[in-house]
């Protein structure tokens, strides 16, 4: 069943997956976090909050920020499929290179009223890297993402709007061009999806995905773990931590640093 809704709509709701110690450490995190307007650090991750965006906060790197956060790199609850969907579970798989899976990018995001994320992303758009593709009875997504509620986010708390179905569509939406720079709401085809504290959402990058803006008081809390082929490499330009890879297990050292056995010259050599 997972397989045919994940091929029909483009993404899956699992429900009730994080603890509430995962709830309550992540929470924690997000508390702590400096919230002046501009760009700092919060030890290894780094937080934007631009004045005036849509996006509100956003804090990346967000897996440097506890154990919680660690957790979640290779959580039960989604990582078989997260594997299986991209299709590095099959033998002999060549994007399974170095590993089942890559996180490109991890990030949190703190949102309050009056913010939004404009409509992205399509099967239209034909992006190699957030393609969805189901080829000789196997899955092979070059992202599936998974975001992970904080806190319950139902109607007027900005949720997540996809639109079922387009990470296959090969025309484009006939109301894309007059929602550019403005939240989902009104585009014909979109729906919101509604996640409790402790729930995730699971879906193909290629889906067409933004949020509706917030019109109630207080924040909107999430964080968004990117999976792809472990020959990926991160989206921007960070670096994992000495000490967050000094702490993970081999598993999950394995999802954030897939690359390590480099050859080098021997004048390059420690």
């Amino acid at each position: 069943m997972d397989e045919y809704l994940f091929d029909l709509n483009g993404y899956l709701v699992i429900r009730n997956v994080l603890t509430p110690a995962q709830l309550a450490g992540c929470n924690a995190t997000l508390d702590a976090l400096p919230r002046a307007e501009g760009k700092s650090w919060a030890g290894n991750v780094y937080v934007d909050n631009p004045p005036g965006k849509q996006e509100g906060l956003v804090a990346q790197q967000i897996y440097e920020g506890g154990p919680a956060w660690e957790e979640l790199i290779d959580h039960p609850a989604w990582m078989k499929k997260i594997v299986h969907f991209l299709g590095t579970d099959v033998r002999g798989s060549f994007d399974a290179h170095h590993g089942p899976a890559f996180i490109d990018e991890a990030f949190a995001s703190v949102r309050g009223p009056g913010k939004s994320i404009p409509l992205h992303s399509s099967g239209y758009d034909g992006v190699i890297r957030c393609q969805y593709r189901y080829h000789a009875g196997v899955f092979h997504c070059g992202q599936v993402n998974v975001l992970m509620a904080f806190n319950d986010i139902g109607p007027g708390d900005g949720a997540t709007m996809v639109i079922p179905g387009s990470h296959k569509s090969n025309i484009q939406h006939p109301q894309r061009a007059e929602s550019r720079g403005r939240s989902v709401e009104g585009i014909e085809g979109a729906i919101e999806v509604y996640l409790k504290a402790g729930d995730a959402l699971m879906f193909v990058d290629a889906i067409m995905h933004g949020s509706a803006q917030r019109v109630n008081e207080g924040e909107r809390r999430m964080a968004v773990y990117r999976y792809g082929p472990s020959w990926g490499r991160l989206r921007l330009p960070f670096e994992v931590s000495a000490e967050l890879l000094a702490r993970l297990t081999p598993e999950r050292r394995a999802i954030v640093e897939p690359v390590t056995d480099r050859l080098l010259p021997p004048e390059r050599r420690a």
